[in-house]
């Protein structure tokens, strides 16, 4: 990696990034060197039924240094950053510096700017929020709060939702009532990882074919009896697309192709939230 700076064995280090772009192999790098657990802030490795699909370290990987909340939830659970944040606050404290990488933005920022605390939303009202569409999600959502969401993005509409409609109070109301984050970023070695556009988009493809060699689709296919589409676990990414192949709606080029795009999609939106929400983390470029 170019740009990377010396990295003090005693200060925990964050590495944020699109996918494909070489963190996990980053993160290992450093906690060889230095010493460290490894702890995911990916949304979609916590999930215990996915671990080639999601490019979850591999365990020859795991065996090579202490990793941790990956693949530590059940499938049926809908897991949020509050979650994340409270299993990640006891290995703040432990005996081993924390090395936290993945690539969902909102860990990071619950991490680093802190979080509201906010009731749980009833299992009926997140049901019936499940069968609603984008549109009638952004409808329903005050236009305060909307105003700082990607309204692209159906998780984090359908959040705002259920909290406006939980507790009668807009989530950007809870938001501003955040308390002081569990680790500032000042206190940390915070790296963030650009990648040449063309160089992410050529790893992309070529990774999801790693994928399906290393038997993605037969992860896949051991889940397809369970497979709902309302559970957050059934929404990474290849994880639909293949699928629909295996229950004969597709072929398996076609799932590729589109797994690929909305591979390439979301990076893009990572690229965009690291932009605009890290801009004072030590930017760090791949050795091409």
């Amino acid at each position: 990696m170019r740009n990377l700076p010396e990295i003090p064995a005693d200060r925990p280090v964050l590495i944020a990034g699109p996918t494909a772009s070489g963190k996990s192999a980053l993160a290992l790098e450093i906690a060889e060197r230095g010493g460290g657990v490894i702890i995911n802030a990916d949304a979609s490795q916590v999930y215990d039924c996915w671990r080639v699909i999601t490019a979850r370290p591999a365990p020859a990987d795991e065996a090579r240094a202490a990793h941790a909340l990956y693949g530590h939830v059940p499938w049926t659970v809908s897991y949020s950053a509050g979650d994340w944040l409270r299993d990640l606050t006891p290995l703040l404290g432990g005996p081993q510096r924390p090395i936290i990488v993945g690539g969902t933005g909102l860990y990071f920022s619950a991490l680093t700017r802190g979080m509201a605390v906010i009731p749980p939303v009833p299992p009926a009202l997140r049901a019936r929020a499940d069968s609603m569409s984008l549109a009638d999600l952004l409808d329903a959502v005050d236009a305060r709060t909307l105003s700082g969401l990607d309204r692209q993005n159906r998780a984090r509409v359908q959040r705002a939702f259920e909290v406006l409609t939980a507790t009668g109070r807009p989530l950007a109301d809870w938001q501003a009532d955040t308390p002081p984050p569990l680790l500032p970023v000042d206190r940390t070695v915070p790296l963030v990882l650009q990648t040449p556009r063309d160089w992410l988009l050529d790893r992309i493809e070529r990774r999801f074919d790693q994928m399906l060699d290393q038997g993605a689709l037969t992860e896949v296919g051991t889940m397809l009896d369970r497979f709902n589409p309302a559970l957050p676990a059934f929404k990474a990414i290849g994880v639909p697309e293949l699928a629909a192949y295996l229950r004969g709606e597709i072929d398996l080029e076609t799932a590729r192709r589109r797994a690929t795009i909305a591979t390439r999609q979301f990076a893009k939106r990572q690229r965009t939230w690291f932009r605009s929400k890290m801009q004072d983390w030590i930017q760090v470029q791949p050795s091409i």
